[in-house]
């Protein structure tokens, strides 16, 4: 199956799917070696984009910013299948990132970062339905609400020592998502029960250095997926939140119900502190496809809500433009960034062809007090995916963030900010 063949499958067969986020796994790997049950891999994938900002936040000086990011992910995957039911596999690989101009319009870069370092580094093996695996790895939780990935990618801009050495910057692509450490085994097929058994240890400062362990229990049947999560600190450093002995539970839903055009999703999370703070977080979502209509467009509701000391982990870019990043510059640079917020969002999606969605994104945000400055405010996101050809999707995003009058963390006025960016994934 060429590329364009994966990508067009995808983007036909996934409601509420997304160019970005189908851009990495084996859909990027070039085949070097396939006999005798031994498969050996080279994987490259290359992602550039070009943002501009009129406003900035959190006292970052100037009227706007304008910059530019990259990165350049390549490394060799493989396994080797020793009978009918048992594979080992691993996987290989270096990122190379940087950022350029005048860095994020909230400070986390300055446009002077570069750094090339192992992205992933694991080994595992399959045997029946049985997977376990060790390593420098990215482990995700369901869709990605508390748990996608180590990927804030920040740099020299935030004035924390260590930074810049630690991530490499690119803080929008994020193309470093690996935790240093992992040990996941993975019980159970893609029907009926399932389960995750993980622990992991990030080398990521603005991150804690969180050491965390869980356990995820999922059943999956013809109406949908229906999970529980617990999660426990393990250790940290205390920087930014208090995560050592915190422990966080979950139960969470994804299907649509046994009705075709139907989609639904929900999560609710309650979380203690180390210290015993008790915080919780929910989402309920409802989505319709409107098969029977041309472009096939896809309306859907979302409301979420945030305590106030509640603390959003590693949630992360998943299943589109909104998830788990809500709005292009209040959940990037603006606030609220998962926490102390209600989020009410409404988003149209549609697709004039089998390799072009267009879609539109609206966000209120109230209630909001993240690190003590008020973030309320509302944006409207346009973009489009276009899947181009085999190796390259571009995917442009124009969007209008209108801060409230007692929004304190944009720097320089109340007024409208007009935001754009182009993000470009060149597959190999």
């Amino acid at each position: 199956m060429s590329m364009t063949q994966h990508f067009k499958q995808k983007l036909s067969a996934v409601a509420l799917g997304s160019a970005i986020a189908l851009a990495s796994g084996s859909a990027s790997a070039y085949n070097l070696y396939n006999e005798n049950g031994s498969e050996l891999n080279l994987d490259i994938e290359a992602v550039v984009g070009t943002f501009s900002s009129q406003e900035n936040y959190f006292g970052k000086a100037g009227n706007g910013s304008d910059w530019q990011e990259a990165y350049l992910k390549a490394g060799f995957s493989g396994s080797h299948q020793y009978n009918d039911t048992t594979t080992l596999y691993g996987g290989l690989n270096f990122v190379s990132s940087g950022s350029w101009g005048d860095g994020d319009p909230a400070a986390n870069t300055d446009g002077s970062e570069r750094r090339t370092a192992v992205e992933d580094a694991y080994l595992g093996i399959r045997s029946g339905i049985i997977d376990v695996s060790a390593g420098r790895q990215n482990i995700t939780i369901g869709d990605g609400f508390l748990i996608n990935g180590d990927a804030l990618n920040v740099g020299k801009g935030t004035g924390v020592p260590g930074f810049a050495e630690s991530r490499g910057g690119a803080y929008w692509l994020a193309g470093r998502k690996a935790f240093d450490e992992t040990f996941w085994v993975k019980i159970g097929g893609e029907q009926g029960f399932r389960s995750d058994l993980f622990w992991f240890k990030s080398d990521n400062l603005m991150q804690d250095n969180a050491e965390m362990a869980g356990i995820n229990v999922e059943y999956t049947n013809d109406i949908g997926t229906f999970g529980v999560m617990h999660l426990k600190g393990l250790d940290a450093n205390q920087v930014a939140a208090d995560r050592k002995g915190q422990t966080t539970n979950s139960v969470r839903y994804q299907g649509n119900a046994g009705v075709e055009n139907l989609f639904l999703s929900a999560e609710l999370v309650n979380q203690e502190s180390g210290s015993g703070v008790d915080a919780d977080a929910w989402y309920a979502e409802a989505g319709w496809t409107f098969a029977d209509v041309a472009w096939s467009p896809q309306l859907s509701y979302r409301y979420t809500k945030y305590d106030d000391t509640f603390d959003s982990l590693f949630f992360g870019f998943n299943r589109g433009y909104g998830t788990w990043f809500q709005g292009e510059v209040a959940a990037n640079y603006a606030g609220p960034f998962g926490s102390s917020a209600t989020i009410q969002h409404v988003a149209l999606k549609a697709s004039p062809t089998e390799m072009l969605s267009v879609g539109a994104l609206y966000f209120d945000f109230s209630d909001s007090t993240t690190f003590g400055s008020n973030s309320e405010g509302q944006e409207l996101d346009i973009y489009a995916e276009w899947v181009v050809n085999d190796h390259l999707i571009i995917s442009p995003l124009i969007g209008l963030y209108t801060p409230d009058s007692n929004n304190t963390t944009q720097t320089s006025s109340n007024d409208d900010n007009l935001y754009a960016q182009v993000i470009a994934i060149v597959p190999f």
